[in-house]
């Protein structure tokens, strides 16, 4: 009897171990051809921002661990010198700009004023003109009667008392008409004097755009000095997580410093490592689910982003079913919904599976 209970016992012991070897077996038994499995941890693009101008830290906002938004103010620079410079900036701007306008209306009157005082010096050398015209006519007139006068009073004819009066006459008219060309002369001169007035208005249109020019560097400089001081102002260039503080307030830092590190939480990946003889099947744009220990039963979807070009020994942390002497390539599934991406985290250990066949039906990762 006891034998028989024996070997019941022994037949139970041996069924129950085959049992549990065929379960065994099925459940690491690989994936089906058109699938492929890796594992590893949740990353995301490693942000550094940096300042493009040095400075003295005034005040950092933020600590390892903070949720920032894109846009949230991150740093502060002193800005003492920035904004003395723009002061300065300022009170040449308004100096020059009174300079400016100062040149602009003495142009203005000067391009009214050279025109008329030009159209006034043409009429009154044409007036002198017409004096000169009229005394020469007269003194032309009274030499004939001169002359004439003369010879008939030499002659007896008339009377010597009348040839010396239009002796006279004539002698006044000469003296007019020298007049009259000494007026002209000097009418001539006068315009001549106001055309002269033009090579003012180029003068002073010279001056205006030296004017201008200095006022546009001036500005040119004051906006330098406003962007210094906007940058001065560090702010989160994406969505993310802080991960490291590089500087302190009160420490002095040189352009391209960077001063802290985000990890940009829009564009989470898991990096998994593939055997290099499974490289072949990959391609970027396939499709992969990813499976978290949080989610134990929602498959994330993903899609391979990144496939390394170098083999690299796999890393300790990863677990393979290759032996870990043997080299993989780095590959970066990002997941395709950023409100998937948004309820994890950095760090959060992951496994993948990658679909190269699309007509093999999904199944999650057997270890």
């Amino acid at each position: 009897m006891r034998k028989s209970v024996l070997i019941s016992v022994i037949i139970v012991v041996v069924g129950g171990l085959g049992s549990l070897i065929v379960w065994d077996r099925i459940r690491h038994a690989p994936l089906p051809e058109g699938l492929l499995q890796g594992n590893g941890r949740i990353e995301g693009d490693t942000i550094s921002v940096a300042g493009k101008y040095p400075g003295k830290v005034k005040e950092r906002l933020v600590d390892e661990g903070a949720q920032v938004e894109k846009g949230d103010l991150i740093l502060r620079l002193d800005s003492e010198e920035v904004e003395a410079k723009i002061k300065q900036a300022d009170a040449v701007i308004k100096a020059l700009e009174a300079q400016y306008e100062a040149a602009r209306l003495g142009l203005d009157i000067l391009r009214r004023q050279i025109p008329l005082g030009e159209q006034m010096a043409v009429a009154q050398v044409k007036a002198r003109e017409a004096g000169v015209e009229v005394a020469t006519a007269a003194e032309a007139q009274l030499r004939k009667d001169r002359d004439r006068l003369k010879a008939l009073a030499d002659k007896g004819s008339v009377d010597q008392h009348r040839s010396e009066e239009v002796q006279l006459r004539w002698k006044a008219t000469t003296a007019e008409l020298t007049g009259a060309k000494s007026g002209l002369e000097a009418a001539r001169r006068q315009l001549d004097q106001a055309r002269l007035g033009y090579d003012q208005i180029v003068a002073k249109e010279t001056e205006l755009g030296a004017l201008a020019a200095q006022l546009e560097r001036a500005q040119a400089g004051r906006e330098e000095a406003q962007i210094a001081l906007d940058n001065l102002s560090l702010y989160a260039p994406a969505t993310g997580t802080v991960i490291a503080k590089l500087v302190e307030p009160g420490e002095v830092v040189a352009a391209g410093t960077p001063v802290v590190e985000l990890v940009n939480m829009n564009s989470l990946y898991l990096k998994v490592y593939i055997a290099g003889k499974h490289l072949g099947k990959l391609k970027l744009n396939l499709p992969a689910q990813i499976y978290i220990d949080a989610y134990p039963d929602r498959p994330f979807h993903a899609k391979v982003g990144y496939i390394a070009r170098r083999a690299e020994f796999t890393p300790k942390e990863v677990q393979t079913q290759e032996e870990r002497t043997k080299q993989v390539y780095a590959v970066k599934l990002y997941f395709k919904d950023e409100e998937d991406s948004a309820s994890l985290t950095p760090g959060m250990p992951a496994d993948a599976v990658i679909r190269w066949n699309d007509s093999v039906p999904w199944q999650k990762p057997k270890w």
